[in-house]
């Protein structure tokens, strides 16, 4: 059953990384760098400053690095360094089948780039959806950013999917912790926090 599951995942790379060109390349291989993606997140900071204060705001950001720190550690220690599944531009089954765009010695399951991009969003999107009407595009990012691995020949559709499941994993044991000193530091706003009075939540 295990076979049969890692032969469909390499179909579903061949084909998915098959879809490429060589005329795009340099649009993926700029998706695919975390820096990147630096301004969104100046954006969304912003809000959170905006609408929930410099302290709530700093509480916020003390989390996703906290989450950060755990994801990206757990994806490595508990799953790189212990299935040691190579990258698909690494395995010499694929060589000939594939475009490896970009290449690394490192092992492929599970996906950190979706672990930590997934783990991040869902996070946000369970604290900021009460205040910002559109949260719910934030899962664009881990969307495209994932599939940038896909395209560049660093990861199998499974290495994204159980990246995926992870990372939202590790944002619901931060969430939990989130919450636990959010109500200690404001216990005065638990009310406001969880279910703000405006009728409509903010949307700028």
């Amino acid at each position: 059953m295990l076979d049969q599951i890692l032969q469909l995942d390499k179909t579903v790379f061949v084909f998915l990384n098959g879809l490429g060109s060589a005329y795009f390349d340099g649009l993926w291989l700029l998706i695919t760098k975390q820096i990147n993606w630096v301004p969104i997140f100046v954006i969304i900071l912003y809000l959170v400053f905006k609408h929930l204060g410099w302290r709530h705001a700093l509480l916020i950001i003390g989390m996703i690095t906290l989450l950060l720190i755990l994801t990206d550690q757990t994806t490595n220690h508990l799953f790189k360094y212990r299935f040691m599944r190579l990258r698909p531009g690494s395995d010499p089954a694929l060589d000939g089948l594939i475009r490896a765009v970009k290449t690394s010695s490192t092992f492929s399951f599970i996906s950190g780039h979706a672990s930590n991009s997934m783990a991040v969003a869902f996070f946000l999107f369970k604290v900021l959806k009460p205040y910002l009407k559109f949260m719910g595009f934030i899962f664009l990012w881990p969307m495209v950013f994932a599939y940038s691995r896909i395209y560049l020949g660093l990861h199998y559709p499974l290495d994204i999917l159980c990246g995926y499941v992870w990372g939202i994993l590790m944002a619901l044991l931060i969430l939990k912790l989130y919450t636990v000193i959010r109500d200690k530091i404001f216990p005065n706003q638990k009310e406001n926090v969880d279910r703000p009075k405006n009728a409509e939540p903010i949307t700028n």
